[in-house]
């Protein structure tokens, strides 16, 4: 029996949206869902798609061993609550420059 893989993607047409403390700051119909082992699904964004003026580029970075570096995004006080990866590593091309959201007073809706 073969293991799963540790991350897999996958396209969703409906329409998402990731709120912050109230404000509509991501609309797509156009999200990876990425699934990783041992953590919640995240909807990765095309920039496109997220009110990008409203964010600031955070001084926090992080590196993953299965996706790459991250950069970090914050809206006003809420610091770090959006990231992406501007050069994954191979295999992780298709999240490259998209935006996910997490953290306190974030909610994304799916529907």
């Amino acid at each position: 029996m073969q293991n799963a893989p540790r991350i897999e993607l996958h396209p969703i047409s409906q329409r998402v949206q990731a709120h912050v403390d109230g404000t509509l700051i991501a609309d797509s119909t156009n999200t990876l869902e990425l699934r990783e082992s041992g953590y919640p699904p995240r909807h990765y964004f095309p920039r496109a798609d997220v009110r990008m003026e409203l964010l600031t580029v955070s001084e926090t970075t992080t590196s993953c061993p299965f996706k790459g570096h991250t950069a970090y995004f914050s809206l006003i006080e809420s610091q770090d609550i959006a990231w992406s990866y501007e050069q994954p590593i191979k295999g992780m091309e298709a999240i490259a420059g998209r935006v996910a959201f997490s953290g306190e007073g974030v909610v994304v809706v799916n529907g």
